[in-house]
């Protein structure tokens, strides 16, 4: 059994300002590995895909939960000042940061990049969207059948005379997510070494070109348009389902002495001794007269008969499973791959586990999704130092003005810095804190609120009445 050591990202707090799936996605690979991921949602309505169902359990949708787990959620109103405020102080307490706004949207709000760097050198800033920060569809918004489509996905999926068809969930989403918590974990890694930050450009144009793989590649150095084949396979055959007695198999031949075991097993000896079928490639240029002969002989048969025999002669084969069978198969459940998670609304809630093992943790410690602003005030205490009084007040207030001081710089900032936002930042105590009154002069220049003063490292600092 794994032991219960810290997760590797323990350490690590992430802040979540990205909706829908790939940045969600992308922020629970992160939190599966330990990290802190806090999660931003609009007051009231929260991500988008709290609403998209059914189904619906508990009040909460299963697309949302599909993609939250080991998060807190905290709503704050971005179009706010004292919102944007908060995001601020947030960012400065926080290793990375991950948004998928429109490019510019949160440069006009004082909370891109470089606005933020100037608080936190060390922030590592992930934005993804669409087609990118840069290019002439910098400004178009990203849905995972656009790129599918836009792609070239759709163009090589769906039977030969049928129409386009995209993947059965948002491969495009997914596989952006994982990028971009590829990217971040190198950005952090690097961050060792270099001691700052990053910024992170992940685009779900760029992220599908790139899982195009043998087919992409296939027309990069031949310049011919590949073409639909179904559930076949362009360059190995057989690699396809095949109807029996009793419902669909895989077949996957994939090399030449797995196809004289499967003409053995289909007791078709003959097909491996004619020249036309002897190699991989001479399979694949008479695979219209092969596939036809193959589904023939299997479906004579049933699947309860023909999948023994094919294991048996070590050829690749397998059921074609609805997700009911998928998810009592015997290997899910010893991989236990499916894990119970106590749930306020839901009781026990089931969901798939991470499939990444480490042998130092089991990852038995999973948290479920959260409610919409559960963990609004245990942030905002924990990170920002805010009293209960002051989150009732923020609450309550139609707007969260924002308190300047002219000519005041944070600690340890520069004063452009000062101007793009309203949190201080204390280079000796890594922590930005809020502007509010009563305030106190620091030696170091900057403004605290005097209930913040004892977190700031310098002992000597001056605090005039």
């Amino acid at each position: 059994m794994a032991s219960t050591m810290a997760l590797p990202l323990a350490h690590i707090r992430v802040l979540d300002l990205s909706r829908v799936l790939a940045g969600p996605y992308c922020a629970m690979v992160l939190g599966d590995l330990g990290a802190e991921v806090i999660k931003v949602e609009r007051p009231d309505s929260g991500d988008d895909t709290r609403n998209w169902g059914p189904p619906f359990v508990g009040g909460e949708s299963a697309y949302y939960l599909c993609c939250n787990r080991n998060k807190k959620s905290v709503t704050i109103n971005l179009k706010s000042d004292r919102g944007r405020d908060y995001i601020r102080g947030l960012a400065a307490n926080s290793d990375v940061l991950i948004e998928n706004f429109l490019p510019g949207t949160l440069e006009d709000a004082g909370l891109g990049y470089e606005s933020l760097r100037t608080i936190n050198p060390r922030l590592i800033f992930c934005s993804i969207t669409g087609f990118g920060q840069d290019g002439p569809y910098r400004d178009v918004p990203g849905y995972d059948v656009l790129i599918q489509a836009m792609a070239g996905v759709m163009s090589i999926t769906g039977e030969p005379d049928g129409v386009p068809m995209k993947v059965g969930v948002a491969i495009s989403d997914i596989t952006s997510g994982l990028f971009a918590a590829h990217a971040i974990l190198a950005a952090l890694l690097a961050r060792e070494r270099s001691g700052a930050g990053e910024r992170i450009d992940i685009s779900l144009f760029d992220s599908t070109l790139a899982w195009l793989a043998n087919v992409g590649s296939a027309y990069l150095v031949t310049g011919e348009v590949p073409r639909r084949y179904g559930n076949a396979h362009a360059t190995i055959v057989p690699y396809q389902p095949f109807a029996t007695r009793d419902g669909h198999i895989i077949v996957a031949v994939g090399n030449d002495g797995q196809w004289q075991r499967f003409c053995a097993a289909v007791e078709r000896p003959d097909l491996a001794a004619d020249v036309r079928f002897r190699t991989n490639p001479l399979r694949v240029r008479h695979r219209t007269v092969l596939i036809p002969m193959l589904e023939e002989v299997l479906a004579g048969r049933a699947a309860s008969e023909w999948l023994p025999r094919l294991a048996g002669a070590e050829v690749p084969s397998g059921p074609v499973n609805t997700l009911d069978r998928a998810f009592a198969d015997p290997q899910v459940k010893a991989r236990r791959m499916v894990i119970d998670l106590p749930h306020p609304t839901i009781g026990l809630l089931r969901m798939v586990r991470s499939p990444i093992k480490l042998g130092t943790n089991d990852g038995a410690g999973a948290s479920p999704p959260p409610l919409l602003g559960q963990h609004t005030a245990e942030v905002l205490q924990e990170v920002l130092g805010l009293s209960a009084a002051d989150i009732d007040a923020a609450r309550s207030a139609p707007r969260w003005p924002v308190s300047r001081r002219q000519g005041s710089t944070p600690c340890g900032a520069s004063s452009s810095a000062a101007r793009s936002g309203a949190f201080n930042w204390c280079r000796r105590s890594s922590r930005a804190w809020p502007r509010r009154s009563p305030r106190r002069s620091c030696s170091r220049g900057g403004w605290h609120s005097s209930r913040t003063r004892a977190r700031c490292g310098r002992r000597r600092s001056r605090w005039p009445r």
